[in-house]
């Protein structure tokens, strides 16, 4: 019998449909779970989770990046290659007609295995690259780790279909590691596809409007949490109640301080010319890999991107300094909360800074992108102070559960994170959740961690905040 439920007809209310809501309903309702009920702010139902409809979540995204290689991460490592291997059960069942959402053919796919490149300045790979080819070594996949500046293993990538990568990029003074494994899944249709499969296996959803806005928390007159009040003025009551708000957990479950905060990535969509047949086949995902550029080298550096989505667009995004926007509470609290182009106080600009680090890169090795038409957003995340996730019951509380802190890093899992959740929720043990546990700072780390492991991104406590004076949008050719 489940250790924190009765059993699996007890109520179970997940207050967020994004990739750990999204998750957890799912293997849920695969373990047989009977009476889950999903909530979400947002009409994804109806919306398929596109940016342009309003959706602004990190999950309402054009696409993420796939990747396995996680340095001396291992556990990380196996937990992207189930990934992987699940992303590709999901493509198959597309394929096969086995599951077809609204809107899917045949002929889609959600995972794109176009290959994952890391460029790093300087001509010595960082000890991240090393320690990945030493982890996939160990697991018998030392030849999936291609490094472009070694010439056996160029022949090798353009032997293997990969010589499209070599010549992607100028990687002169640079360490270019490729992984031949990785790639990217198209977001936006990635979490409609779970969300589809989730309402097919008898979860309820409760989407869009006041009915699917989290007001707060039913408590009695102890510590135990009843189920969520929605903004309609109804009672969702249940046993057990998860919160998987994404940026916006923070702000909602306020225990998280200290061990949680909001964040903000930086992403500019470059629009190709639908005429210019060059630039379309340019940025081909068949032509053009997955990337990353200095990712963890702070400040300057911190780049990823993207071949083309079938519209035209080519993303770059920067987490080289992570942004925050802190605004004082009902408790009198200030807490970081998400400031998008569909929120009360909108935005549509990036920082300064982040725009100008993306403009030198483009301005050095993909210049054909500065004429084209640019749009920039906000993609705001939950990090954890150690990048690890946070999946556990609350302290001092009963019938609340926490799933969140995916710390730009937890798109990937989409189709197996569920599963850990739910071994949460039935007490057993497995070798991830020990790290997911609830936790906590010590005055001394709190003030001293500056770095952040898993992404190597610059640590929080140096973001800047978002202001108005710092922000621009428009052509990065005018900077």
């Amino acid at each position: 019998m489940p250790s924190h439920i009765t059993d699996k007809t007890a109520s179970i209310v997940i207050v967020g449909a994004g990739v750990f809501g999204l998750s957890t309903a799912l293997h849920l309702a695969e373990r047989g779970y009977r009476n889950v009920k999903l909530l979400d702010k947002q009409a994804y139902d109806l919306s398929h989770y596109s940016y342009e409809k309003g959706c602004d979540a990190a999950s309402a995204d054009i696409n993420k990046i796939i990747r396995s290689a996680y340095g001396a991460q291992f556990q990380y490592q196996e937990l992207a290659r189930d990934a992987m291997t699940k992303w590709k059960k999901w493509n198959d069942e597309v394929k096969t007609g086995k599951t077809v959402p609204a809107g899917f053919s045949a002929d889609d796919a959600l995972f794109i295995n176009n290959g994952c490149l890391t460029m790093t300045s300087g001509s010595e790979m960082d000890q991240f690259e090393r320690e990945t080819i030493q982890n996939m070594e160990r697991v018998g996949l030392r030849d999936t780790q291609l490094n472009l500046n070694d010439p056996s293993d160029v022949a090798r990538a353009r032997d293997s279909g990969f010589g499209f990568v070599v010549d992607a990029f100028n990687i002169k003074n640079k360490s270019a590691l490729l992984d031949t494994r990785s790639g990217f899944v198209y977001a936006d249709k990635a979490c409609h596809f779970a969300l589809h499969k989730v309402q097919k296996l008898g979860v309820e959803l409760v989407l869009g409007g006041s009915k699917g806005t989290f007001a707060g928390l039913l408590q009695d007159a102890g510590s135990t949490t009843k189920g969520v009040l929605t903004a309609d003025g109804k009672a969702h009551k249940a046993e057990l109640t998860i919160m998987a708000c994404g940026g916006w957990t923070p702000s909602l479950l306020t225990q998280l301080d200290h061990l949680c905060e909001t964040t903000s990535g930086s992403v500019t969509m470059f629009k190709l010319p639908p005429n210019n047949k060059a630039l379309w086949d340019r940025f081909a995902p068949e032509n053009f890999p997955t990337w990353s550029h200095d990712i963890r080298r702070g400040k300057y550096g911190g780049l990823y991107g993207f071949a083309r989505d079938p519209s035209g667009v080519v993303k770059i995004g920067y987490r080289g300094t992570k942004f925050t926007n802190p605004q004082t509470q009902a408790d009198g609290a200030t807490r970081s909360v998400p400031a998008t182009r569909w929120t009360r106080e909108a935005i549509r600009q990036i920082p300064l800074t982040a725009a100008r680090v993306i403009n030198a890169f483009v301005q050095e090795q993909l210049p054909e992108l500065l004429e084209c038409e640019m749009t920039t957003r906000l993609c705001w995340y939950t990090d954890s102070y150690d990048n690890h996730f946070v999946i556990d019951f609350v302290p001092d509380t009963s019938g609340l559960m926490v799933a969140t802190g995916g710390s730009g890093h937890g798109f990937k899992f989409l189709p197996n994170l569920g599963e850990h959740v739910v071994d949460k929720i039935e007490g057993r043990k497995n070798d991830y959740l020990q790290h997911w546990r609830w936790r906590s700072l010590s005055p001394e780390e709190m003030a001293y961690n500056s770095i952040m492991e898993g992404t190597g991104s610059e640590r929080s406590l140096h973001n800047q905040p978002l202001t108005a004076g710092e922000c621009l949008s428009g052509r990065l050719s005018r900077l």
